[in-house]
């Protein structure tokens, strides 16, 4: 890459009118998400050359100093996907991704799990199918997303002993869904990516767990 004079870039415009605010998908180099990064992160590997690949369209230009040599102002353009060399920091083998009310909202797509109705997040909250009073823990796959009405009714009950019929079956995200379910602001086609490589299970896909297959219900 040529010479640049050690400035600063700058986020001065964006010729393609993207919000500020936009994520930019970090892959490693065999295309395992590592990290959602600002356009100014990834700006600093494309400088330094790490940039091995890159998926779908530029979304971002930055601009900073000026040639030492040409006395160009420099630009840098950043694509929606970028994948970087060096060693990885997430694996497909890794630890499930945390779990938190937002994210366990978004993976049962703001719906609850006993009555079907749609909420915001507000109207949501996180039920334990098996309560934690009667040794149930706080994982991803004995908590579903709830409304209020449905986790009062339920109380301090499994489905069961408060006969009540679970809709869906909870499950343990994969290192793409987790990635989907953290994003803010995630572009259509990033959407696209991350969601055509989740498993069959995930709700983000056209098939989900079936009640009968999971193990707190059988």
């Amino acid at each position: 890459m040529t010479p640049i004079v050690n400035e600063r870039l700058n986020d001065e415009k964006s010729e393609h009118k993207e919000d500020v605010m936009v994520q930019i998908l970090q892959l490693d180099v065999r295309g395992m998400p590592q990290e959602w990064i600002t356009p100014e992160d990834a700006a600093t590997y494309y400088a330094t050359d790490s940039v091995a690949w890159t998926v779908g369209s530029v979304i971002h230009t930055l601009h900073g100093g000026t040639n030492a040599v040409t006395g160009l102002q420099s630009r840098i353009d950043v694509h929606a996907i970028v994948a970087t060399t060096g060693a990885s920091r997430v694996n497909l083998f890794d630890a499930v991704p945390s779990l938190s009310n937002p994210k366990l909202f978004k993976r049962d797509r703001m719906t609850c799990a006993y009555c079907g109705g749609y909420f915001d997040d507000r109207q949501l909250t996180r039920e334990h199918i098996v309560p934690t009073a009667q040794g149930g823990i706080d994982d991803w796959l004995n908590v579903v997303a709830a409304c209020k009405a449905c986790n009062g009714r339920k109380a301090c009950r499994t489905p069961k002993q408060a006969r009540m019929t679970l809709l869906f079956a909870p499950y343990a995200p994969s290192v793409f869904e987790g990635f989907l379910l953290a994003g803010r602001n995630i572009r259509g086609d990033v959407h696209d990516w991350l969601a055509s490589r989740v498993g069959s299970h995930s709700r983000w896909s056209h098939q989900s767990t079936r009640v009968s297959q999971h193990k707190y219900l059988q």
